[in-house]
């Protein structure tokens, strides 16, 4: 069963969705994802989200650009927790997404990340299927130990080498 659905409306929007698809696997989490549109293939995309909520599946990111319609539409059209990915596109550079994606009528809320946050939204995914999931959950917390360690490392170089005056520091 694939808990997590990732559905993009363009294959150019795959650059960006990659990201989250890494970490899925990183978490072993089963997923599918989908190329369709909310305006060009509505019926499609909304068949789709109801096969996806059939078989079991749990959550869905959904990337757009532009008017990014297709986390909406998606949302209006299940109960399953969406999360929105706005893209940088068009004269706006993601701004006009991320309105359209964070700024949903009351009722049919779509959770939504930075432009082009294509890791983030896996990750809230991840967290959100771990919230009910023990394994999963102390997966997050060992990411989230290596993330406080990598930092940890590159502070202890970073101090080695501001004591000895070193200059033009690159970590």
């Amino acid at each position: 069963m694939n808990r997590v659905g990732v559905i993009m409306g363009s294959d150019s929007d795959y650059k960006v969705m990659e990201d989250a698809l890494k970490v899925l696997r990183e978490f072993e989490i089963d997923f599918e994802a989908k190329i369709s549109s909310a305006h060009r293939t509505l019926e499609r995309t909304v068949a789709w989200v109801k096969a996806f909520e059939a078989q079991g599946g749990k959550i869905i990111i959904a990337a757009a650009g532009l008017a990014a319609h297709l986390p909406g539409v998606i949302a209006g059209a299940t109960t399953l927790p969406v999360i929105g990915v706005p893209l940088s596109s068009g004269s706006l550079q993601g701004i006009d997404a991320l309105y359209s994606i964070v700024q949903m009528p009351p009722g049919i809320p779509v959770a939504t990340v930075g432009i082009g946050a294509a890791k983030n939204a896996a990750l809230l995914a991840v967290q959100i299927l771990a919230s009910q999931d023990k394994p999963l959950n102390d997966k997050v917390k060992k990411y989230r130990a290596k993330m406080m360690n990598d930092i940890e490392v590159k502070d202890e170089a970073l101090q080695k080498m501001v004591s000895q005056g070193i200059k033009g520091i690159v970590i």
